[in-house]
């Protein structure tokens, strides 16, 4: 079990529907949660802005507990047709800025982890990092490289006394499919409830889970 009590807990990409919901529920749960995005002026495809948000994290609150990476682009399109611009953005916010983001934070966490707390990082890399979509080709390609990376990494960061969670929530009922960078998003089924599948995040933090595939939503 992982206590949240007081736990300081950096929340990436937290205005968007599912950041938001995850960053309110940690609080419910009595963590201290520090929040960063986009809208806040944090343009954390730049390694200095996201050394800069954890650094001035760990400032203010001594210590950083957690990680939660919610931020995230989407683009859609046939593969064909996909501009080289589309392809940067993709990889630059879905793939590249969260992995800085884990590495960077790998030194805060494992001081954590010596004080005797349970240090975590928790990525949503998606369904469609397991069951890549025609029409997101990229968009799937950038959530797949950020899954693998962290198979990879949570074996390492594990000696250092931190978890590494990946969660691959099928289509969820938020606004990120309104706002492509990209094409227009296809008619899709009803999408999960971002709150429930917050939630189900949550429990996986608190019960020291390792993995959140898509069947667990």
């Amino acid at each position: 079990m992982t206590n949240l009590q007081g736990a300081v807990v950096l929340v990436v990409g937290a205005t968007g529907g599912l950041g938001s919901r995850i960053a309110d529920q940690l609080e419910s749960n009595g963590a201290i949660v520090a929040r960063a995005s986009k809208s806040a002026g944090h343009d954390l495809r730049a390694p200095s802005v996201i050394r800069e948000v954890l650094d001035a994290t760990n400032a203010q609150y001594g210590r950083l507990d957690g990680l939660v990476v919610a931020s995230g682009v989407v683009a859609f399109g046939a593969a064909s047709e996909l501009e080289p611009a589309t392809v940067n953005e993709l990889f630059a916010v879905n793939t590249t800025s969260a992995i800085q983001l884990i590495t960077q934070s790998q030194a805060y966490l494992a001081a954590s982890a010596h004080d005797g707390r349970e240090p975590f990082v928790v990525t949503l890399s998606g369904v469609v990092a397991e069951a890549p979509v025609a029409g997101l080709a990229a968009y799937s390609a950038s959530k797949a490289g950020l899954a693998a990376f962290v198979v990879a990494a949570a074996r390492e960061y594990r000696r250092a006394g931190i978890r590494i969670l990946d969660a691959r929530p099928g289509h969820t009922g938020t606004e990120l499919s309104e706002h492509p960078i990209a094409g227009s998003a296809p008619r899709f089924g009803a999408g999960l409830d971002p709150d429930r599948v917050a939630a189900r995040i949550i429990t996986a933090i608190l019960d020291g889970e390792k993995d959140l595939p898509s069947t667990a939503f």
